[in-house]
């Protein structure tokens, strides 16, 4: 090797090494599933998965619908999944969890942090309170026989798996939090879903699965963290929402909310895409299957 060779090696490692930590390791968001893309390399499918990395942390968020196409798009992007920190379910649809049966097996000991439910798929338990005793019916027509157990633990469907139940704001690990909420909408009511939130200095980076509970509820949650938000991946289950409706959420996504960037998927349909792109302009950003988007 040269020595002017040799020279610019070495400039280039003192460079590196001092640059702001922000600029050595931006936070990357790589779209693993969706039903839209612009790679030949992936297979498309109603479904939601996304690989987060952020200060050293490998966050998996959602599995998709299916565990082969989940598969075969994280090898297409040469993504391990033996390396991950911990995975974020957003909710108990089978178009977000289904990958799971193929995480688990290359990964079965991977913290998965899901929504708490009474009576949910990844396991927990109800209060014996549930059973409402009368004390007045023979031991024979009562819940085990009138001795109730202290707690009714629930069944999870898959075998095995480091689930970790969550029913309130929890920061995993430090800046990085998980926001609840719950859905009022009929035909979802009371379903539970989980929100990434990652607290930066322009604000919130936030990873949506899809919204169930209205983007505005989402935000209002997660401005106990910061409300300032910065960028917002993800589904924002608006496929069947009227265009009407559709527009005064995107006003109020950036006037009142004052969301800066967005990068948008899954659920959030055709109607919604085309009126966020127009509004956000250069502030919009392509999250099809096969993305691998560097947050600004």
């Amino acid at each position: 090797m040269t020595p002017l060779r040799i020279f610019q090696r070495l400039a280039a490692t003192f460079s590196i090494l001092l640059l702001p930590a922000a600029l050595q390791a931006a936070d990357r968001v790589t779209i693993l599933y969706d039903a839209f893309s612009d790679s030949k390399e992936m297979v498309k499918d109603w479904g939601f998965s996304a690989l987060v990395e952020h200060d050293g942390k490998r966050i998996l968020f959602d599995t998709g619908n299916n565990a082969e196409i989940f598969q075969r798009n994280v090898k297409s992007l040469g993504i391990d999944l033996t390396k991950l920190d911990f995975v974020v379910i957003s909710h108990r649809h089978s178009d977000h969890s289904t990958g799971l049966t193929y995480l688990l097996k290359v990964n079965p000991a991977v913290p998965v942090y899901v929504a708490r439910e009474g009576a949910g798929m990844f396991g927990g338990s109800l209060p014996n309170s549930f059973l409402r005793p009368a004390a007045s019916l023979p031991a024979k027509m009562r819940y085990f026989d009138g001795n109730y157990p202290a707690e009714l633990p629930t069944g999870k469907i898959f075998d095995g798996g480091n689930f970790i139940l969550v029913d309130k704001l929890t920061e995993v690990t430090p800046g990085i939090f998980l926001v609840p909420t719950t859905s009022k909408t009929p035909g979802t009511l009371e379903l539970r879903e989980l929100t990434l939130a990652i607290k930066g200095p322009r604000g919130l980076m936030l990873v949506d699965g899809c919204s169930h509970a209205g983007v505005e509820e989402i935000l209002q949650a997660a401005a106990a963290i910061d409300s300032r938000f910065h960028i917002l991946f993800g589904g924002l289950h608006l496929v069947t929402t009227p265009e009407d409706q559709i527009d005064l959420l995107v006003t109020n996504l950036k006037n009142k909310w004052k969301l800066e960037k967005i990068a948008p998927g899954h659920c959030t349909g055709e109607a919604a895409f085309l009126r966020l792109q127009k509004a956000y302009g250069e502030d919009y950003y392509y999250a099809g299957a096969g993305t691998r988007l560097d947050v600004p």
